[in-house]
């Protein structure tokens, strides 16, 4: 895989040129409008969903933590505590989530975060070639291995994503 760096910086570009692993950079018109952040991207992109990402934030019983899961489906919570060891996990406040990583909703990346969490990885990932995940911002995905993404966010890979419309591969 290519590895295009341009003047898309950003944090998570950042973290991925600092370990050298290849990634390719795609950039598209986001629509504030648009209801969600990651079916946009897929459908902006001409993309798979079930190859596109989203992160997010999650309270696991006190803590922060990252569930990424593919824009198809959603992220079952339960699955994502018992993954993490706890019982227990909502959603984050998005305030929180914001202050902790250092990206603004619907641009958080689980790469380059000011602060890193635990994060888990949906199994489905490890199906497939390359993946995108947010680039940092809204408007940019990244295109990178699942494994690279695995051992540059210390990730545990877990059946954390629920069926939407039948489009998650469990």
């Amino acid at each position: 895989m290519a590895r295009r760096n341009n003047s898309q910086g950003t944090p998570a570009t950042a973290a991925l040129t600092a370990a050298g692993v290849p990634f390719v950079l795609h950039p598209y018109t986001h629509d504030p409008s648009a209801a969600s952040y990651g079916v946009e991207a897929a459908e902006a992109l001409g993309i798979d969903p079930s190859r596109v990402f989203k992160t997010l934030m999650v309270d696991v019983e006190g803590r922060l933590a990252v569930g990424i899961v593919p824009v198809s489906g959603t992220l079952d919570l339960k699955a994502m505590a018992m993954a993490l060891g706890a019982k227990k996990a909502a959603m984050a406040d998005p305030a929180a989530a914001q202050r902790r990583t250092g990206y603004v909703l619907g641009g958080i990346s689980p790469l380059g975060q000011r602060q890193p969490s635990p994060t888990v990885l949906d199994s489905s990932a490890l199906g497939l070639e390359t993946l995108l995940v947010s680039g940092g911002r809204r408007g940019l995905d990244i295109e990178l291995a699942p494994a690279d993404l695995v051992r540059l966010t210390d990730a545990v890979t877990a059946p954390i994503g629920s069926l939407a419309a039948g489009n998650l591969r469990a």
